[in-house]
């Protein structure tokens, strides 16, 4: 099996065009064309990692932080990501990051944080914006069947929880085509009148040279008419951060016990108490200082992330329990579930996860 199969696994799991903007994801090292002799899965990418995938003959790394962030202009060994890289290169392993692609996914970081917890009714907390678009084309009753169907198994026409979504409706249309055209329907320099049905699906963005090329492969026009807008329409099923219930209420201080033996976290750190109990909860795996006002809107009575600063617990406002839990804690779990995931779709092949434990964090 090449690197390349791998990744295409991955990007099923969590497809690139779910990552934020200012992330870096997908393959940061190495051939994606190599065979692949093993797949070693972490949290990061550090040297301690490299030495395990050497040793247990693993040439993909497949990380959730990537360790690649921003631009190298040298690779001397200076510092933690440098040596790692050049460790990497030196023993032809590759690294693969999957992080904001898959924070952003509805069975992601946020999902495995909720479920950890054994939160009910869950939903994203802050939907993804300017994702979805919306395609419209036109063609003949004869191969509309063919397109739309083409359509639906590129991608197109997902709503939530339906599938094959398409809005079609009929009209007459008109063409004349010039000496250099070759019109299936017709002749070229006559006026031509006709039936035609008008399609209408939406996609997530990141679909769309795929949506496209299905669109052109099963139309029997020699030019395809279509259109694309980009609707402001939030997708309800992508985004950061999620929402859901606890079977039972708790009292504050029992809850934050609760989530510190759940997630095995060594120490919360958290805003006042409220003197009310915990019911709704809202997460955000890693730094999620930036949703506390979207959790009070959404009407959660607590808020875990990480990475708060001092003036941020100020934020609560006295409506919320908001607690940090850690960083690495928040997302602890994420590993586990890329190995699980690789390991039902891939047979047969070495799915390692890491031992390494690379929380610099440490507590008294």
């Amino acid at each position: 099996m090449k690197i390349k199969e791998i990744i295409s696994v991955l990007e099923e799991m969590a497809p690139l065009g779910y990552a934020e903007d200012f992330d870096n994801v997908g393959l940061l090292v190495g051939n994606q064309n190599d065979e692949a002799t093993g797949v070693l899965v972490c949290h990061d990418a550090l040297e301690n990692v490299l030495d395990e995938a050497i040793s247990k003959n693993c040439n993909l790394i497949v990380c959730f932080h990537p360790i690649l962030f921003s631009g190298l202009k040298k690779i001397t060994g200076k510092n933690y990501v440098e040596r790692s890289v050049l460790k990497a290169i030196k023993n032809d392993i590759a690294i693969y990051a999957v992080h904001t692609a898959l924070d952003n996914h509805q069975n992601g970081v946020n999902k495995i944080f909720c479920d950890a917890l054994g939160l009910k009714n869950t939903k994203v907390l802050i939907p993804k914006e300017s994702f979805i678009q919306k395609l419209v084309t036109y063609t003949v009753p004869e191969n509309v069947d063919l397109v739309r169907n083409a359509l639906f198994e590129a991608g197109a026409g997902t709503i939530g929880n339906y599938e094959n979504c398409s809005f079609n409706s009929q009209g007459n249309f008109t063409f004349q085509g010039n000496d250099n055209s070759n019109p299936v329907i017709g002749e070229r320099g006559k006026l031509h009148t006709g039936t035609e049905i008008k399609i209408e699906v939406i996609f997530e963005k990141h679909l769309q040279s795929k949506v496209l090329n299905a669109l052109i492969t099963s139309h029997i026009y020699e030019e395809v008419a279509y259109e694309i807008y980009n609707l402001e329409n939030s997708n309800q099923n992508i985004g950061l951060g999620m929402i859901g219930e606890l079977e039972t209420e708790m009292q504050e201080k029992e809850f934050l016990l609760f989530v510190k033996e759940k997630m095995k976290a060594d120490g919360i750190r958290y805003s006042e108490y409220l003197g009310k109990p915990i019911k709704k909860v809202a997460v955000l795996g890693g730094s999620g200082s930036f949703a506390i006002k979207k959790a009070i809107q959404a009407g959660a009575d607590a808020f875990l992330t990480a990475d708060l600063k001092y003036h941020q617990f100020y934020e609560a406002e006295n409506q919320l329990l908001l607690a940090d839990i850690g960083h690495y804690e928040s997302e602890r779990y994420t590993k586990n579930y890329i190995v699980d995931y690789l390991t039902k779709k891939i047979l047969n092949f070495a799915i390692i996860l890491s031992e390494e434990n690379t929380n610099p964090v440490k507590y008294l």
